[in-house]
């Protein structure tokens, strides 16, 4: 059985939470929200997991554990690389632990890991792509977020970072229709000029980012170089009052309320990378989890899981010096 001592403690910089604001953003592209579902929370999920990622490579690096990247095995994340290691693709799953309680009791005994399940989702592992041989890397990840609009004043006012975003429906994200949305019409009912990120996808559906000032009261125009999707908009402070945003393929105007403005950015504290498993081991070893079942790190599943206790996992140290 592992110890907590077998995990591998990474630190947290910043840069890495700015890395994965960039790719969350990226994914509005091609990602669906479940019914009922806001987008804020999973874009906030794909921040932290980017974040384990990136400072797991960045470890690799400054061990000298050889190591290279291909693309993901799901078509749908084609902006999202793997780590190869000796010829293993490793897919890694990570968890955000924002709870105050509980980041305290893992920074104070990182053993309370030892019995929180390892998640893969089921329908994920039985998919297409996969290799017997595949490695299931677990890392779980203490940050904080400011997700509600109390604890997002209390963040500006301490001077703490924050990115603001308002997703739009999926009629402005992926219109049924691939042509120009023509004119972009905006206004701000704020009393100063506000600026605003458009960020979206042109004709080849590449990204495409546009930079708007909006004087107040005063109906902007961006109609040069047309926009065919909308993913995203961005401000750097909560609008005191609505934005508006009108184009002419779509016949609805997308109207946002100051409290619609959703921060993504994950204050980011430590990195436990605890334990990993082949795919035929997670396949023979692991057990159903329902959806709805409440885990260490959720209150509640949304899709049915394999889970593997970590204590049953194999210490990451081990993969790392065999690499090697």
């Amino acid at each position: 059985m592992p110890f907590h001592t077998d995990f591998l403690h990474l630190p947290y910089t910043p840069d890495l939470t700015e890395s994965g604001v960039a790719l969350a953003l990226r994914s509005l592209a091609y990602s669906y929200e479940r019914e009922g579902r806001s987008p804020y929370g999973r874009l906030r999920r794909m921040v932290a997991n980017v974040a384990v990622e990136l400072a797991f490579r960045r470890h690799l690096t400054q061990e000298n554990v050889p190591f290279d990247v291909k693309a993901s095995t799901p078509f749908t994340d084609h902006e999202r690389f793997d780590v190869v290691l000796k010829g293993h693709r490793c897919d890694l799953k990570s968890f955000l632990i924002s709870h105050r309680e509980q980041i305290t009791g893992i920074r104070q005994n990182p053993a309370v890991l030892l019995d929180a399940p390892a998640l893969v989702p089921s329908d994920s592992h039985a998919g297409d792509g996969h290799s017997y041989d595949d490695i299931y890397l677990f890392a779980f990840m203490n940050g904080l977020v400011a997700a509600s609009q109390s604890d997002l004043q209390k963040a500006i006012a301490k001077k703490q970072p924050h990115y603001l975003v308002h997703v739009p429906p999926m009629t402005w994200r992926r219109p049924l229709h691939w042509k120009p949305l023509g004119k972009l019409t905006l206004k701000s009912e704020s009393a100063e000029v506000l600026t605003v990120e458009i960020n979206g996808q042109d004709e080849a559906r590449k990204m495409k980012r546009r930079v708007v000032n909006i004087p107040p009261e005063v109906k902007t125009y961006v109609d040069d170089d047309p926009f065919y999707s909308i993913t995203s908009l961005h401000v750097h402070r909560v609008p005191e009052a609505r934005v508006g945003i009108r184009c002419e393929a779509i016949k609805d105007a997308l109207i946002i309320q100051p409290h619609e403005w959703g921060n993504i950015w994950v204050y980011g504290m430590d990195i436990f990378m605890v334990g990993y498993a082949t795919y035929e081991e997670m396949s023979q070893r692991s057990t159903l989890l329902q959806a709805g079942s409440r885990t260490f790190q959720y209150e509640r599943t949304h899709v049915k899981n394999l889970a593997l206790a970590v204590s049953k996992l194999k210490p990451i140290k081990r993969l790392l010096n065999s690499a090697q």
